[in-house]
């Protein structure tokens, strides 16, 4: 659920240049406070998928050292009649500032197949340091965390590249830095379980790790609105592979203009 989470946000490459360059200080044009959205995970063998769990993200407007920020919850969650294959119980919570869209604080409290890790993560923008468990680290310009990385990256203006760029930016997790990217592969017309959509297709470049490859195997398709919220995920994992598909929403900032029909 880690990697998928990294997945519906990440990601890039540096093709010399710092993530600062480029993206510091977007302004948030694509959600408001009270959005949240869900969405079922569908796994996969021999081509056969079943409803395996579910994802929610939340959205609040609230203040951090009287900073006006944003505090996003991401929980994600096998369905019981799962959790004898691989168990997962996962929640991420991000604090970012309103203005820039730059991490404060990130905490992580996960269980995946009885792995279990908590991480609490505060960030300082004016000595560019993370404080975590295991001490102060430094940090490059407008580093995100995994939640605040998805939010970020809803900002971007997609229009301004062409099929096969490659768009940089910086994360922080477990104590690293990671300079990802997402590859924008054009645009297109995807059916999901929820309906059809007009979408922006990208491939993050993902971390690997013990359920997800890493490289860019991962799909993901956003909508072609102002909203640019995910709505399909597809990826191979070590056995199988995952699909997840967004299958509700509300207080989204615009109306869902690319959604071509419903289910």
């Amino acid at each position: 659920m880690k990697k998928i989470i990294i997945g519906i946000i990440s990601i890039v490459s540096w093709l010399n240049l710092s993530a600062g360059d480029e993206f510091c200080g977007l302004g948030n044009k694509a959600f408001k406070a009270g959005e949240m959205i869900t969405y079922n995970v569908f796994y996969a063998v021999a081509g056969i998928y079943v409803n395996a769990g579910t994802a929610t993200f939340s959205l609040t407007q609230e203040r951090m050292n009287n900073v006006p920020c944003y505090h996003v919850v991401g929980e994600g969650r096998t369905n019981s009649g799962y959790d004898w294959i691989f168990k997962v119980r996962d929640r991420y919570e991000s604090y970012f500032d309103t203005t820039n869209l730059q991490p404060l604080k990130f905490i992580r409290s996960v269980d995946e197949g009885g792995y279990k890790k908590t991480e609490n993560v505060t960030f300082n923008q004016h000595t560019n340091t993370a404080v975590t468990n295991d001490g102060v680290f430094k940090l490059p310009n407008c580093v995100q965390d995994v939640l605040s990385s998805i939010y970020y990256a809803r900002n971007i203006d997609f229009n301004k590249y062409k099929v096969g760029d490659r768009i940089p930016f910086s994360m922080f997790l477990d104590n690293e830095v990671y300079n990802l990217y997402i590859r924008y592969m054009g645009k297109e017309t995807v059916k999901t379980k929820y309906g059809k959509f007009r979408a922006i297709k990208f491939k993050p470049l993902l971390v690997k790790g013990t359920i997800f490859e890493g490289g860019e195997k991962m799909t993901v398709w956003v909508t072609d609105d102002p909203n640019h919220f995910p709505v399909r995920i597809e990826s191979p994992i070590a056995v199988g592979s995952v699909k997840v598909d967004m299958m509700g929403y509300r207080n989204n900032r615009y109306p869902v203009t690319s959604m071509v029909s419903f289910r």
